[in-house]
């Protein structure tokens, strides 16, 4: 499925530690020592659930262009691997299947994410009269319960559960971009917005404190993108003030400055489950500062087509457009992703996700517990 969904009343976007800039390879220090991965999210890790559950409404993310550098469209939103394919390879677990995939072994993990999905579940947006925006309600807390669900077939005590999460490693992110850019495309003002972040951080960090009881002891948590650079939300929600946007990088400051103030409120929770958990490793995963550094000095990663021009689309000034999505007729592709930061005006390629995978995986092999 594309990570983006239509409906009559607004198009829906999935959404969607500091990057060592000689860290291009896995660090050799980092020692495979999880038995599982569990993962947790929206488009950003989605390896699969997207297009089980919505292949109707969205059918371009289950043919080429998407998965071209992997070889075959395998429901990623991207042109090949994400970060969480490659946090699987470091550790030497196979890719983890999706968690609604039939016929599938899930003892060494599974990805529940969804893309399109939302941190906050459906009765948050009743309530503010946004229900109808969004393409799934697969929301945080379905997947949670898609992991109760689950469980069983994992573990059979409390004892066992606890020994054998104790052994797993959660990802539990990227989430939240939804949360704000869809009610944004819906005509709600930022300002509105805004107060919906600690809403978001809350329910991630209920959902860390959970799977923490449940027997969890290592936990990634990534922080959201420079959603101001994401190319289909400088076409949709531009400014004719030029100060408006980021002099060095073309993005526009309000949107960034979004998910800078989820990702403080996202540090701040860590910390108070750090306190509040001894014994547990939780670490901040960045993917904001990575992609800035992209933008910034695209050469110094070997991209070449436009920092903030996708790969795959329909024209216009970052190649997205509304009537032409990635894979859809009328849009075209680059000839090599790998000189592309972003896939489809949201999404990363597969060589921009395999350089934010070494900055995680050393900011957690220098993790400590607390």
């Amino acid at each position: 499925m594309t990570s983006f969904f239509f409906s009559p009343l607004i198009m829906k976007l999935p959404v969607l530690t500091l990057l060592s800039l000689s860290c291009f390879h896995f660090s050799h220090s980092f020692t495979p020592r999880y038995n599982s991965i569990f993962s947790f999210g929206n488009s950003l890790a989605d390896t699969g659930n997207g297009l089980i559950t919505s292949a109707q409404q969205s059918p371009g993310i289950g043919r080429l262009p998407y998965g071209m550098t992997f070889g075959r469209p395998t429901g990623r939103c991207s042109d090949g691997r994400l970060v969480i394919d490659f946090i699987a390879e470091a550790v030497g677990l196979p890719l983890l299947p999706p968690s609604l995939a039939s016929d599938q072994d899930f003892r060494q993990g599974a990805n529940f994410a969804v893309a399109g999905c939302t941190a906050l579940d459906s009765a948050f947006w009743e309530q503010r009269g946004l229900a109808g925006i969004f393409g799934t309600n697969d929301s945080l807390g379905v997947q949670l319960q898609w992991f109760e669900q689950l469980k069983p077939s994992l573990c059979s005590t409390v004892r066992e559960c606890k020994d054998y999460f104790g052994k797993s490693l959660f990802v539990l992110g990227e989430i939240g971009g939804n949360d704000y850019h869809l009610p944004l495309l819906a005509n709600r003002t930022l300002e509105e917005v805004r107060t919906y972040v600690p809403y978001v951080i809350e329910t991630i960090s209920n959902t860390a404190e959970i799977l923490i009881n449940e027997g969890a002891v290592d936990l990634v948590l990534p922080g959201a993108p420079p959603s101001g650079c994401f190319g289909v939300l400088l076409t949709l929600l531009p400014s004719p003030n030029k100060q408006d946007y980021e002099p060095q990088t073309g993005c526009l400051k309000k949107l960034n400055a979004l998910a800078m103030y989820h990702n403080e409120l996202l540090r701040r929770a860590i910390g108070k489950l750090l306190s509040k958990y001894p014994g547990v490793r939780i670490i901040y995963a960045d993917y904001y500062g990575p992609v800035i550094q992209f933008v910034q000095t695209p050469e110094r990663f070997g991209f070449g087509n436009g920092a903030l021009i996708a790969c795959c689309g329909g024209g216009g000034p970052y190649n997205f457009n509304p009537q032409a999505w990635c894979a859809q007729p009328g849009a075209t592709v680059c000839e090599e992703p790998s000189k592309s930061i972003y896939w489809d005006g949201i999404h990363l390629t597969e060589a921009a996700y395999r350089y934010i995978a070494p900055g995680w995986l050393s900011a957690w092999s220098h993790a400590k517990v607390h």
